[in-house]
This record gives structure tokens, sequence and C-alpha cells, in this order.
């Protein structure tokens, strides 16, 4: 059986499966629900046997999220025990992190002799950035004023005796100083991407400016150290479908996989909001850098999944860096652009924050006037930004923005209710756009033809 052959049997059990559910729902016909339980893990191992057969690690992680659904949706008691193997793969993935980091940011910057050259992408990036999510704060506040997925929710009745966890709002001056490392080994230990990015960026500029007999070593280390990196993280990723299928697992077995009323509001308000924003601004964009569109899915798909499955962005950084790298892009490039991003370019989250902070206002019954809302927009473009290297990111920026206008924090409780299905999306999106914008910069700075682009390899 070739791989056609069983793309086609998992397609047509599939089917079957999703037939036979809607006539149940529809009470057309009855059947037993472990009937129906037989049914999906029929489907389930054809999907596998599909795998089997194409052999792609891509293709593996996504069956180990359906799995992983159906285990979480069958066995949840079991599958809230799933947790520590989705933590074992983020945290040999943050162990990547920073040296991965620190050696391609001062090989980048100390390899190519070219100062100016990091600051004219440093611009360039803070510009595309600020544009990019600017647009992204006002369709998620568009987004909610048409759903208006907030109005109509009555106060929980406990909803005054609720605690929070204990978050601090952000003001100018904490983003401002959260930039630059007090302790570079603090912030590698705390995963705080931005330092780590601004310590290696000023170690590489300082190495670029020592004789060539201090350099030579040192740069050797980077360049060794970034390539040994890129290997762990290969080796890691095999472990990658059983990470995956265990948060999938987990998330269902914990929350469940119904959500009513208002929450399923904001969820597809969510969703679509994004969908929107990638088509009125990924796609433009793509088309206007000659961005070969299909390629550059196929190529982010794996770096997708895996952020979309663990809601971690930083999860999915060395496999997004590697797939850019296939697109072209150069090294140097992606290694300034992309963490920088991450800090700055969370296109998802920022999304998600305006659309959050306007459904807080819906749900507590205190609607805000255009002028209100505009305030607010801007008030997200400074506080969203640094939002990666704080715990509980959004969290903190949704309660700070809520106390500045005078906002009850209950209807806080039912965003994290579904916040995890909500994350995934934004995470993805997060992903997506920072990939696109090391595209841009690379066109941008004329190092990448997406015209000429090397061979595409299997993933």
């Amino acid at each position: 059986m070739n791989k056609k052959q069983a793309a086609l049997i998992a397609l047509v059990l599939i089917s079957i499966v999703a037939i036979l559910h809607t006539l149940v729902h529809l009470d057309l016909v009855s059947i037993p629900g472990a009937g129906l339980a037989v049914s999906r893990w029929l489907a389930i191992a054809s999907i596998i046997w599909f795998a089997i057969k194409k052999r792609s690690l891509t293709t593996w992680i996504l069956v180990s999220m359906v799995v992983g659904a159906e285990v979480g949706h069958d066995w949840p008691g079991v599958a809230v025990n799933f947790q520590v193997m989705s933590k074992i793969f983020l945290s040999m993935i943050k162990t990547i992190i920073a040296p991965l980091l620190f050696g391609t940011l001062v090989v980048g910057i100390a390899g190519h002799s070219d100062i100016k050259q990091v600051g004219r992408m440093g611009w360039k990036s803070l510009l595309y950035f600020e544009i990019v999510t600017t647009i992204a704060l006002f369709i998620g506040l568009a987004a909610i004023n048409i759903s208006q997925a907030g109005v109509g929710i009555n106060m929980p009745p406990n909803a005054l005796h609720e605690k929070l966890p204990e978050t601090k709002p952000q003001n100018w001056q904490d983003v401002v100083l959260h930039v630059f490392p007090e302790n570079i080994a603090k912030s590698i230990y705390h995963g705080d991407i931005l330092p780590i990015v601004v310590f290696s960026v000023i170690f590489g500029i300082s190495l670029l400016l020592v004789k060539e007999k201090f350099r030579g070593p040192m740069l050797s280390f980077c360049e060794s150290l970034s390539e040994v990196m890129f290997k762990f993280t290969n080796i890691v990723m095999y472990y990658a479908p059983i990470g995956v299928g265990a948060a999938i697992a987990f998330t269902v077995g914990h929350g469940g996989l119904a959500v009513l009323g208002n929450l399923l509001q904001l969820l597809a308000t969510l969703y679509v909001a994004l969908l929107a924003f990638m088509l009125i601004v990924f796609v433009p964009v793509a088309l206007i850098i000659k961005l070969p569109i299909g390629r550059f899915i196929r190529e982010i798909s794996e770096p997708v999944s895996i952020a979309f499955a663990t809601t971690s962005s930083e999860s999915a950084l060395p496999k997004a860096m590697e797939a850019m790298e296939r697109m072209g892009v150069p090294r140097k490039v992606i290694a300034f652009v992309m963490p920088t991003g991450y800090s700055f370019n969370l296109d998802g989250s920022t999304l998600y924050l305006a659309l959050a902070s306007i459904f807080v206002a819906q749900a507590a019954g205190h609607p805000l006037s255009w002028g209100q809302q505009i305030l607010m927009v801007f008030t997200l473009m400074l506080t969203s930004k640094g939002v990666a290297g704080v715990p509980r990111a959004t969290l903190v920026i949704i309660l700070g923005t809520v106390h500045s206008f005078d906002l009850p924090t209950w209807p806080v409780f039912l965003i994290l209710g579904i916040d995890e299905l909500m994350d995934m999306a934004r995470t993805s999106v997060n992903v997506i756009g920072n990939c696109l914008a090391t595209a841009v910069i690379g066109r941008w700075e004329g190092e990448v033809d997406f015209t000429k682009l090397p061979p595409e390899t299997k993933a």
C-alpha cells in the first residue's frame, strides 16, 4: 500500500465517522457511545498508518494532536497526568534557546564585519513590527465590536471572592528596563529572550571591534556552538510527537471539548479575526516581496503545529529558524530579526489583547466610547512590547489595562477558562508573523531573492 492509498483509506474512514456523529447528534440514528468510540479509533488507526507510510515528522506531529485529543476526550482522568511528558519537551526546547540565539547572533554580527547592516536591520525591523502590530490591534478591536461576544453575561455569584494569580501591571519604565539584562545568567534561567538578544548583539559588536587574533577563536567557538545546537534541536524533535500529543491530551482532558454561549462566541471571534488579519496583512506582504506562499506554508507547517499544540512560541523557535534558512534567508538576518520579533512582533497576542480587553468591558456592562477604545489601543501599543519575557504575559497586560480603565476583573476568569484554546491560535500566528518578518527584512536588505530559491527538501 502506497501513501496515496493510505491517505484515501484514512479520508474515507474519517468521513464515515463524521457522518455517524452527525446522524447521532441529529437523533436520526442511535449508536452506543462505545460504538462511536470504536469508530473514532479505527479512523485514528488509519491516520497513524498514513503517517507510517509518509515518514514525515510534521505528519506525525499532526497525528499526535488527533490522538491526544481523542485520549483526552475518552479518558480525561488519565490524560491530565500526561502534562509531565509535554513539560519534558518544553524543558528540552528551552535549554536550546539561549545558546542557539547567542551563537547565531554573534556569528551573524561579528562574522560579517558590517556593523552598519545591524543598525539598518534594527530600524527596519522595528518599523515593520510597529506597523503590523498596530493593524493587528485595530482588527481585534473591530472584531469584538462586531461580534459583541461579551454582551449579556451575568456576573457569577462567587466572582467577588475569586483571586487571580498575583500580577503586576507594567508601565513604560518596566518595559524599557526589561530589555537590558542585569544578569545574563538570570535572563537565561527565566527564558527572557529580549535581554539575551541585547547581550548577544553587544557581545557580537564588541567581538567585531577586537583584533583578529582574539576574534577568530571566539568566532569559531560561536559558529560551532550554533551548529551543534541545530543538531541538538533535530534530536529533541524526535520526541516532539509525544510531547505535542501529551499537551493536547492534557488540555482536552482538563477542560473538555465543549465551550458554551459567550465563550464559544469569543473563541470564534478570535479565530475569525486572526484569519482576517492573515488575509489582510500577511498575504499582501508575501505577494509584495514575491514570497512563494505554498512553499512558505509547507516549510513553516512544522514549527506552527508545534506552537499550536504547546501554546509556546519558544518551542517553535529553533525549527522556525531552520525553516526560514531553507527559504533562502541568510542566518545572520534570521538570527537578528526572529528573536527580536518574539518581543516586538507578537501579532496574534496583540490582536488578542485588544479583543480580550473590550470583551471584559462588554461582560462587565461598562461599554466604552470609541474615544476610550482608541485610547485603549494606543495604551496596548506601548504595554504589549516586551510581553514575551513576562510570566503570564497576556494576563499581566489585560489586568493592567482593566485597572487603567476602572473595569472589574471578574470577566478575566471567563477568558482564563478557554485561554488554552485561544493561546493555541494566537501563538501560531505569532510564529507565522515572525517567519514572515525575517523574509521581509531579508528581501528589504537585498539578501534573498525568493524567485531563485534553493530546491525544496522533505520535512
